[in-house]
């Protein structure tokens, strides 16, 4: 009997211990965080207005998409283009680097979709995101 209390209150322990380190340190901070952080700010004020245009929109995880091309001209196409894909790598870096900083590198897919999550929740009113696939706007 002695024996199985002892199991019991080892094995309480190990589950009180892994649930109290399961929640990832979001604001975790490091010097490419806060690199990748940099680059992403300075990049939002030029994707900003085709935010507001309906030109992209986010995705439901954590990235964004182009979802309306012809709201944008031709000749500025590629450049929005190129700005999406860089903002996605930088996402993608970012997610990778806050589950390290955190020590748990397997924690990228729940970090990034807890981003998903958040950067639908605080988007502003008129952007638009996805929601099962289908674009919806805010």
């Amino acid at each position: 009997m002695k024996k199985l209390l002892l199991s019991f209150v080892f094995a309480s322990m190990i589950l009180a211990n892994s649930w109290a380190n399961a929640a990832a340190d979001l604001e975790v901070n490091t010097p490419a965080i806060s690199a990748i952080k940099a680059s992403m700010q300075k990049r939002h004020n030029q994707l900003s207005p085709f935010y507001a245009s309906g030109a992209i929109g986010l995705t439901q995880d954590g990235l964004i998409a182009v979802k309306d091309a012809s709201a944008v001209p031709l000749k500025d196409r590629g450049g929005l283009n190129g700005l999406v894909s860089a903002e996605n790598a930088d996402r993608a870096k970012l997610y990778k680097e806050i589950a390290t900083g955190n020590g748990h590198p397997e924690w990228q897919g729940d970090v990034q979709n807890t981003f998903a999550a958040r950067w639908i929740d605080k988007a502003q009113s008129g952007w638009f995101y996805q929601n099962a696939g289908a674009w919806v706007k805010k």
